[in-house]
């Protein structure tokens, strides 16, 4: 795999983590930092609603593909993209799981 594409991949983890976090910490900073009001704002209508099971779904296909993965590669290192899946979102754990797995072996 060439070693711009495994760049590639770490530049968008990097932009999966810091895009969504600095909309999400506004969010918070203007509508206090409170679960249960970040969680009717996903549910706060349709659209909103289908967007987050898309994401949550996405992130639990990710972790399990992850899962299956590393047990057969033994690439343990990979493991640190649950981690990034769960705490920041599936546009960071995904491109840093793709660039974990692109190493050169």
């Amino acid at each position: 795999m060439s070693l711009r594409l495994r760049h590639l991949w770490l530049a968008l983890a990097l932009w999966g983590a810091v895009h969504p976090l600095f909309h999400l910490l506004g969010w918070l900073a203007g509508n206090g930092w409170s679960v249960s009001g970040m969680v009717a704002a996903w549910m706060a209508n349709g659209a909103t609603r289908g967007l987050s099971w898309d994401l949550v779904i996405s992130a639990l296909v990710l972790v399990l593909w992850i899962l299956a993965e590393v047990a057969v590669r033994r690439n343990w290192t990979a493991l640190w993209a649950i981690p990034a899946t769960c705490l920041i979102g599936v546009s960071c754990g995904l491109p840093l799981y793709l660039w974990f797995r692109s190493r050169p072996v």
